[in-house]
């Protein structure tokens, strides 16, 4: 494995992770009450954002 595809699986990996992370910060802070709904919208999209960019990466 060259650099260059370790960097491509740790960068996939980070997208995941923060695709899987944000909706259970919205959880959360839905539970708490801390923030609202239109605050936690963004939150959301960014999430979504990472895993439909660790998907494309996926597919070269």
């Amino acid at each position: 494995m060259n650099k260059d595809e370790s960097i491509k699986k740790i960068v996939t990996l980070v997208l995941k992770a923060v695709g899987l992370a944000m909706p259970v910060a919205v959880i959360v802070l839905n539970a708490l009450k801390v923030m609202d709904i239109e605050s936690q919208v963004p939150l959301l999209a960014i999430g979504l954002f990472c895993l439909a960019l660790a998907m494309m990466q996926s597919e070269e």
